[in-house]
């Protein structure tokens, strides 16, 4: 993977709702900003009851965002990340539906899985309480197969039916996906759902010893079809850095709200800390087509005992600050409040949960650069873009708080905004200052600043970082919070003011 800032979007949501308007906005309005983009999920349908991560065909483009030769022409020049849906798929696929229709008589029988599938003798309350899962309730739906009512596994919603990755049907199954993706111009995938890919009784059936082996089974296979992978699970911090050990690549989920307590705190020693034990085979993101974690930071939601980043009454805060910030509009799309997937998730744009602030939503992004790993910015925040109350009120999808859709007209009007330009300046800052594929050091003064470096390896460059979040307390939207210093051939710069003075890498 490219050591260069990339960009997660919809195809259908950045532009004129297609695959080829993607590529022009990337080519034009985001020339030498955004160096690789991962495209949510494009397949058949792209807007089922999940956003596309239900999907009914895995290997086709839905066409009315295009076609594999659209996503062919985009690779010309940005390399491509696309997701593989471990999971689950749609209730409505052709392999589900035959289940439905012919039940134990379908050759995709095995390839789902039923409660009896787990437990063929009959589960406990213990059994069934002890099974983790991302929102309440248990993870079954009653779907009748050939007359015969039956207990499907649903880890997310009624119509996303798991996938039994254990079976010759399923295996397969997957392996196609690779075999369509490898064959398409993508260089990288991003296993959605992955803990929970792997289930088993007297487990949690999330992120245990057989999920890790399932993850390095697709991580071989992907290999084997020249497929770099990335693993999606929002999970205890501790887990995350086992699971790093394993695969190429990970998120870096603890950053965005580290960053937010940083800031609503004036405190940088758990930022510290996170540099300190963090994996460096990161992907670094503020914000995604998710909410924004919290469980990421906290105690360990199956093990209380095990402490979390910060404590757990800090999290509380972290949270109770974001619905002020956003004036209560983070809390009507969050938990019970409308539909969602996952309860332990704040749905709100990074840029609203910092008050709309913008210089300190662009000093967030300037130490989200300067972490090791490979920076993402979702499209959304690419604008600065706050909640989208409308779009929230008409689907009460407490994520569509941050899944506006920009029209071309509206991202040429959001590109004069200085924050905007500012960022972009940020992002070719960053692709462009050969210290970035240097060598990293950093140092902290106590909880009141952390500051980061990079050394080009010829020594011809230099850049370092000075966050220091106690600036901003109490300050208005022009306090800046960071100071940046670096060396390039024309000299020596430095900037505390990221939007009034950007920088630029000669």
């Amino acid at each position: 993977m490219k050591n260069n800032v990339q960009l997660i979007t919809y195809a259908d949501r950045l532009g004129d709702g297609t695959i080829a308007s993607l590529t022009d906005i990337l080519r034009t309005r985001f020339d030498g900003v955004y160096q690789g983009v991962h495209i949510l999920p494009f397949f058949t349908p792209f807007d089922g009851a999940d956003a596309g991560f239900d999907p009914v065909d895995h290997t086709k483009v839905d066409p009315r965002l295009g076609s594999w030769d659209d996503i062919a022409e985009l690779s010309r020049t940005h390399d491509i990340m696309v997701d593989t849906i471990v999971n689950h798929m749609s209730w409505e696929s052709e392999q589900f539906q035959d289940v439905m229709k012919r039940g134990e008589d379908s050759p995709y029988y095995r390839m789902f899985l039923t409660m009896s599938t787990i437990f063929p003798d009959g589960a406990t309350e213990e059994d069934l309480a002890g099974i983790y899962r991302p929102r309440p309730g248990l993870p079954f739906t009653h779907y009748t197969w050939a007359g015969k009512t039956r207990l499907v596994w649903t880890t997310f919603t009624p119509q996303q039916v798991d996938i039994d990755t254990d079976s010759a049907e399923g295996w397969a199954y997957l392996t196609s996906i690779l075999d369509r993706l490898s064959t398409s111009h993508v260089k990288f995938i991003r296993l959605d759902a992955v803990g929970y890919g792997a289930k088993e009784a007297n487990s949690s059936c999330f992120m245990t010893p057989k999920t890790f082996t399932l993850i390095e089974r697709i991580k071989e296979e992907a290999a084997a079809r020249g497929l770099e992978t990335l693993i999606e699970v929002h999970s205890y911090y501790k887990k995350q850095i086992d699971i790093a050990h394993k695969v190429d690549r990970v998120y870096d989920f603890a950053l965005p709200p580290l960053l937010l307590h940083a800031i609503f705190t004036g405190r940088a020693d758990a930022v510290a800390h996170w540099i300190d034990v963090r994996p460096n085979n990161a992907v670094t993101v503020l914000d995604t087509h998710d909410g924004i974690g919290v469980i990421d930071i906290g105690s360990d939601q199956l093990d209380r005992s095990l402490k979390g980043l910060v404590p757990d009454e800090d999290v509380d805060a972290l949270v109770n600050t974001i619905h002020a910030n956003t004036h209560g509009e983070s809390q009507a799309a969050t938990g019970a409040a409308a539909s969602n997937l996952d309860l332990y998730q704040v749905n709100s744009t990074y840029y609203s949960a910092l008050g709309c602030n913008d210089q300190h939503y662009i000093a967030a992004r300037a130490v989200q650069f300067f972490m090791p790993g490979v920076p993402q910015v979702y499209y959304v925040g690419a604008l600065a873009g706050a909640n989208d109350m409308e779009l929230l009120h008409r689907t009460n999808v407490g994520r569509d708080i941050n899944r506006h859709y920009y029209s071309t007209e509206e991202i040429d009007e959001q590109l004069k905004r200085p924050v905007v330009q500012a960022l972009n300046a940020l992002c070719r800052f960053r692709n462009e200052l050969s210290a970035f594929d240097g060598t990293f050091d950093w140092s902290a003064d106590g909880d009141r600043s952390v500051t980061m470096s990079w050394t080009a390896e010829d020594g011809g460059s230099r850049a370092t970082l000075t966050f220091e979040p106690s600036r901003g307390l109490g300050a208005d939207n022009a306090a800046s919070i960071v100071t940046l210093r670096w060396t390039d051939a024309a000299g020596d710069h430095e900037t505390d003011d990221l939007i009034a003075n950007p920088p630029v890498a000669a």
